[in-house]
């Protein structure tokens, strides 16, 4: 097939996929070692990752045919991915609201950065720490602050009861302990 018939675009074929969710706030509150890891991200990107790839594409182009060249091909479509990435990470690095949790070390109350051990309807004891939207880890027992579950939490004591509202109705959540990193850790 003639060049002349064939479409290179630099268009992304997922443009199309949703934002992420506007935080209520339009703040993204995030803790100093939360903000250095994305930071670190976007800055290796920009400075290796990307360059990288750039001389990939360059190398690739220069051989000719683009059409079949699959070095070429991938090296577009990781490019777009790449850009893609550092703009969220941008997005959300412009509006990040870094926080020290360490002013609430020795605090009973649940702040954001809070470590909570909470007890359930049945008695079952769970621990979270409520961090920010880019940096929570479910697999490490880390919930982000806009979560039910860190919503319900958020303000409370120890020894309050909360309520948390779930598909099937409602649960009471006894707050046992709140903890915080202490200053300069």
């Amino acid at each position: 097939m003639s060049k002349a018939f064939t479409r290179e675009t630099d268009a992304d074929e997922d443009d199309d996929l949703p934002e992420p969710a506007v935080l209520p706030t339009g703040v993204n509150y995030i803790t100093r070692a939360g903000y250095d890891r994305l930071r670190a991200e976007l800055m290796a990107l920009i400075d290796d990752e990307r360059p990288r790839i750039v001389e990939i594409v360059h190398w690739a182009a220069s051989n000719g045919d683009r059409s079949e060249n699959g070095d070429y091909l991938y090296g577009k479509k990781r490019l777009r991915e790449i850009d893609r990435r550092i703009r969220f990470l941008t997005r959300r690095l412009e509006i990040a609201e870094v926080v020290d949790c360490s002013q609430h070390h020795g605090s009973d109350q649940v702040f954001f950065g809070a470590t909570v051990t909470y007890a359930d309807d049945e008695g079952k004891e769970t621990t979270v720490t409520i961090l920010g939207v880019d940096e929570a880890d479910s697999a490490r027992h880390e919930i982000s602050w806009v979560s039910p579950v860190a919503r319900a939490l958020l303000k409370a004591r120890v020894g309050d009861l909360v309520r948390l509202v779930v598909p099937g109705g409602s649960q009471e959540l006894e707050i046992l302990s709140v903890s915080y990193p202490a200053p300069g850790s």
